[in-house]
């Protein structure tokens, strides 16, 4: 490793992680009941005091969803864009996160009319179904269609189609008061529990640490399939490793929190352009890192802007990402002009 590019990635690494301790702190303070930062840590060492319910059941395991699946949706991103040799490829863009929303509603909604509540493994399980069958069909037509322009186009249409059919299942269900049905469908961390944390981390971290497995690899794969053959790289294993694990992050995000948009194409980019690479082996802490802080961000802006009201975590992912998302685009095009 270079000595400059050795300080470029200290300096990235130390400044997400300041940003991180920030924002904790920041969302762990900020809400309907303003807490000073000595009150917070008093309640988390001692999980005793008038607001201790307030930041041991509903922030704090609020925050922890808004790191853990951001990061996740992030480093989804990445595999997707890996996969692709796209920079706009992402769990939303290509309808995998709709995919997944989709078939959590009816799984929620079908089992509801017969009494029963779906459990969390339930939900992550559904989503899985769902997003596997979007990717299947962006799949299946990428083989017929080689330019990924009219690929992303297909898998935006997907989106739409999934997320209308979504919408109005959940509009005209019999019992479509379910807590935070609405909210979910539209994206948010809310009404998170400590039992739904318990299945979100095994899930993120393990998917986490099998991507950054997959980094030797997916530097091989950047260069191109055939200097991946060469290096003993299994392209029709390593292509299924990346399709599940992008699925599996896209399906717990879904499972939990819904559709939340731009952040898997926004933050990788954003990542690659703060530690100047594209290596797999920073990419991935990266973006799991970039992940959490931006929906950090994000989360604290929808429930503070206009407070009371809260607004959905992807309407403002949408307007932080899209920007960074068009820049993209705008840039790649002057590029091969």
């Amino acid at each position: 490793m270079q000595p400059d590019h050795r300080a470029r990635y200290t300096f990235g690494f130390a400044l997400l992680a300041a940003l991180l301790a920030a924002l904790i702190l920041w969302n762990l303070n900020t809400g309907s009941l303003h807490l000073s930062p000595a009150e917070v840590m008093d309640i988390l060492l001692t999980r005793t005091g008038e607001n201790a319910a307030i930041v041991w059941e509903m922030r704090l395991p609020r925050l922890i969803a808004a790191m853990l699946l951001g990061g996740a949706l992030s480093i989804s991103g990445f595999l997707l864009q890996t996969f692709f040799a796209n920079p706009i490829a992402g769990p939303f863009v290509l309808g995998i996160s709709s995919g997944a929303k989709l078939t959590v509603s009816l799984a929620m909604i079908g089992l509801l009319s017969r009494g029963r509540v779906i459990g969390s493994t339930g939900m992550i399980l559904a989503a899985f179904c769902g997003a596997m069958l979007s990717m299947g069909f962006v799949l299946a037509l990428a083989q017929r269609v080689r330019q990924m322009s009219l690929l992303i186009i297909a898998g935006v249409m997907v989106g739409y189609i999934c997320s209308a059919v979504t919408d109005f299942v959940v509009t005209f269900a019999e019992d479509s008061n379910i807590v935070n049905l609405h909210n979910w469908s539209q994206g948010s961390f809310s009404g998170i529990s400590w039992d739904n944390i318990c299945v979100i981390a095994p899930v993120v971290l393990i998917s986490l640490a099998l991507a950054v497995l997959l980094s030797k690899p997916m530097s091989a794969y950047q260069l191109g399939e055939g200097c991946a053959r060469s290096m003993g790289v299994n392209i029709r294993a390593f292509r299924a490793a990346l399709i599940l694990l992008s699925s599996v992050l896209s399906a717990c995000v879904a499972a939990f929190a819904g559709p939340i948009s731009f952040v898997g194409i926004a933050v990788p980019q954003l990542m690659k352009g703060l530690f100047g690479t594209a290596k797999p082996l920073v990419q991935v802490p990266a973006c799991f890192a970039g992940g959490a802080v931006f929906c950090l961000f994000c989360d604290l802006a929808a429930r503070t802007v206009f407070a009371p009201t809260e607004l959905s975590i992807s309407s403002v992912t949408a307007i932080l990402g899209a920007p960074i998302v068009i820049f993209i685009m705008v840039r790649r095009r002057t590029r091969t002009l």
